[in-house]
């Protein structure tokens, strides 16, 4: 059956065209159950993007959860050894606490996840499909990429305390150079100490521009390895349509609890915040027994539904005002040519001021006449 696109909103028509894309690159979907069992999440909470957790008692005594995560789900029902890559993608409502207004809110979300055998091009292709992503939305995007094994070489260069070293990721989150340098002061380490870290964070601009530079500054810190993994990663966008679209930030760094390795944020114009976020996760695959590496990505579908309806704020393409004259053939026939023009209608007797319409058009015995035009 046909799905009339006019009439899905358009977080649903976004949640289809990212689920045509991942099935090109035979991912396959994922569903879980709106509830899981509490104790998943208690014995994870540094995975989480917050602690607050919806809770019930189920009829057989057990603890449930209204599911916060997606993830932790997809890793847990996971076989514990893998001999190749599983590639899933999912559509999903999670549950969060809203940092914006403190209370419980449904947050729906698409995403991918690919976990086992996971070698280079698996996270390389990760990439892509972020990218292709916020492509998906509009083609003015900004994906973010970061190496916390980088980052993290650069601050243990300055200190091995541990309280330190969270200030400084914080800060690092931040971009906040300024206060990194007033901390390092505080506590009586070198400047010259902190520097390669500045000049670390100072770096953006994409592979081309920044990567030259980024081999020159970690030859001094034994970070072989984790550049060529940096640099090959990239490598997936020389020569493609949104290759300057990357941009190498090393403030994106995202939850350091959770990922490691590749790290990545996704932005577009209209939307203040990220609208994707993901990296590796290889430290929960092993805390919770699994073999293999890991990486995935989210992307709030809420958010971006929040930017279409601020970019075109009409509730529908045309509004059709029939007189009591017209057959009900004639008002179907009418709505339908509309519909075969892409366009969502919405038919009444009289005008509904309520809704804010492109095009409103009055219907008579006969006679279709537009009346008022703010497309």
């Amino acid at each position: 059956m046909k799905i009339d696109s006019s009439a899905l909103s358009a977080t649903q028509k976004n949640a289809l065209a990212l689920a045509a894309l991942y099935t090109r690159y035979g991912y396959a979907q994922y569903k879980m159950s709106k509830f899981e069992e509490y104790d998943l999440y208690n014995k994870n909470k540094g995975f989480l993007v917050n602690e607050g957790v919806i809770t019930f008692t189920d009829t057989d005594g057990k603890l449930l959860a209204l599911k916060p995560d997606v993830t932790l789900s997809i890793v847990k029902n996971a076989d514990k050894a893998l001999a190749h890559a599983e590639k899933l993608f999912y559509n999903e409502s999670v549950y969060r606490v809203s940092k914006s207004t403190g209370s419980f809110k449904e947050i729906t979300q698409a995403g991918v996840e690919c976990f086992g055998k996971v070698d280079a091009y698996h996270i390389s292709e990760v990439l892509l499909l972020a990218a292709k992503s916020l492509q998906v939305f509009q083609e003015n995007f900004i994906l973010e990429v970061s190496h916390i094994g980088i980052l993290n070489a650069f601050i243990r260069h300055m200190t091995s305390d541990s309280k330190l070293t969270r200030e400084i990721w914080k800060y690092v989150n931040e971009k906040n150079i300024h206060s990194i340098m007033d901390l390092c002061a505080q506590n009586e380490i070198d400047a010259h100490l902190a520097q390669p870290l500045k000049d670390l964070l100072s770096l953006s601009g994409t592979p081309a521009q920044v990567l030259p530079q980024l081999e020159r500054m970690v030859e001094d810190f034994s970070l072989h390895s984790e550049f060529e993994e940096f640099k090959n990663t990239l490598c997936i966008f020389e020569g493609s349509d949104v290759q300057d679209k990357i941009l190498i930030d090393f403030s994106a760094v995202g939850n350091i609890h959770y990922y490691n390795g590749i790290v990545f944020n996704g932005f577009v114009d209209g939307v203040p915040e990220s609208v994707l976020s993901g990296g590796q996760y290889d430290a929960l695959m092993s805390k919770m027994k699994k073999s293999g590496r890991a990486i995935g990505f989210a992307v709030y579908l809420d958010l971006l539904e929040r930017m279409a309806q601020s970019a075109d704020a009409f509730d529908v393409d045309v509004m059709l005002v029939y007189e009591s004259g017209c057959s009900v053939e004639e008002i179907a026939r009418t709505v339908h040519e509309f519909q075969a023009q892409q366009k969502s209608v919405f038919a009444a007797d009289m005008r509904n001021d309520k809704l804010k319409a492109k095009q409103v058009y009055s219907l008579q015995k006969g006679r279709l006449e537009i009346i008022e035009n703010n497309a």
